[in-house]
């Protein structure tokens, strides 16, 4: 027993608890406010009054607070695990995080708001705004994904200060506006499958046919994605570091660009050709499943969404931020990482408080369960 706590204190093993953790935390998110964004993005397409709107705003109404403290999980997490990912990619994605949280913002103003005055013209405002807050997000994750796998314009001064050479409209290149398809395809998947567990009639029929074309724009472009990665852009692999322990310092390091990179890990251990298998396989039954075990399908799309994410993590690493500059300016799991000690205190803090957060949100969404009606919405004044 002592021997095994020793191994998951040592430095070399919490610097790979807390990559799992950060995609722990980053498949959270995705999973539990990607339907919110989807149901958002889809609200013009699925709702074409004002009682078909209410219903479809009210389906994540009551619980799309709580889920986005998955993504303020993860931005502390990555601020106190990898302080170098979190200056490098604030630093380096400004604009763009800018973006995502003005649109974010525009959530909580719209489901606030939107309902204060009957005006068929100041709620259609902000059925828009709820719209921009859902499309924004879900684009700019994916194309953020997209630039991550290919690169980024960043580099390190002898003092260890971050330099970053890129601009926000060099993020909008083809693989990244690829990748923003995916992610915005499968949260629109997601969200779709969420609406055939909280709605009926009209609202759940388009919901349904608005799920097969998210399904398959999501396979298209996934599997495109692949394919390009594949033959189109080169990875990264580490040719000389200073180990598993070594210093939190990203200049130890020696790191090339190399055709196929990204599939070094998928060769060296096949069985890991499931997570993007599962993917394909979710987006399938999630379609499949929709009409009469709308509960299964869900969880067939949040499996998809989870193993997409996967699928980009277990390809990159331990790449975190690879350099397009100099490649062994990179960050890794093994060079971006806090202290030791600090790794330690996050990691008992983690045991302690993430399975009380998933207790809590499954109490939640136990007692929010059930659909809603239109007569729902017009009998309360409670909904939105």
């Amino acid at each position: 027993m002592t021997e095994l706590f020793a191994y998951l204190m040592s430095y070399d093993t919490l610097r790979v608890i807390w990559w799992l953790f950060l995609g722990v935390l980053l498949i959270g998110f995705a999973v539990m406010d990607g339907f919110d964004l989807g149901v958002g993005t889809l609200l013009p397409f699925i709702a074409h009054d004002d009682d078909e709107r209410r219903v479809a705003i009210n389906a994540v109404g009551p619980t799309w607070e709580g889920n986005q403290v998955w993504f303020i999980l993860g931005g502390g997490a990555i601020f106190a695990a990898f302080p170098l990912v979190y200056s490098a990619a604030f630093s380096g994605f400004f604009v763009a995080l800018i973006l995502v949280l003005f649109a974010l913002i525009l959530r909580p103003v719209g489901f606030d708001y939107r309902s204060k005055l009957p005006d068929p013209r100041w709620r259609g405002t902000w059925d828009w705004c709820l719209f921009i807050a859902g499309f924004v997000p879900s684009l700019v994750f994916g194309v953020a994904f997209g630039n991550l796998l290919q690169g980024v314009p960043l580099h390190y001064a002898d003092d260890l200060r971050v330099h970053y050479d890129g601009g926000f409209f060099g993020l909008l290149n083809p693989f990244g506006l690829l990748c923003g398809v995916v992610s915005l395809a499968m949260l629109v998947m997601h969200g779709a499958t969420f609406l055939q567990l909280k709605t009926v009639g009209v609202v759940r029929d388009r919901a349904r046919r608005w799920l097969g074309i998210a399904a398959l724009v999501y396979a298209v472009a996934f599997a495109l994605a692949g394919v390009w990665l594949a033959f189109g852009i080169d990875g990264y692999r580490i040719t000389q570091f200073a180990g598993p322990e070594g210093a939190s310092n990203p200049l130890a390091k020696t790191a090339v660009r190399e055709a196929g990179a990204w599939f070094t890990n998928y060769r060296a251990m096949p069985l890991l050709w499931v997570i993007p298998a599962l993917g394909f396989a979710g987006a399938f039954l999630g379609w499949r499943w929709a009409d009469k075990r709308p509960g299964r399908a869900f969880i067939a799309t949040a499996t998809s969404v989870a193993m997409t994410i996967a699928t980009a993590g277990v390809a990159m690493f331990p790449f975190l931020m690879p350099s397009s500059f100099n490649p062994s300016h990179s960050l890794t799991v093994w060079d971006a990482t806090s202290s030791q000690l600090t790794l330690r205190w996050m990691f008992w803090m983690t045991v302690i408080f993430l399975p009380l957060i998933i207790a809590y949100t499954s109490w939640v969404f136990r007692v929010m369960r059930g659909p809603v009606t239109i007569e729902d919405v017009r009998g309360s004044h409670t909904h939105y």
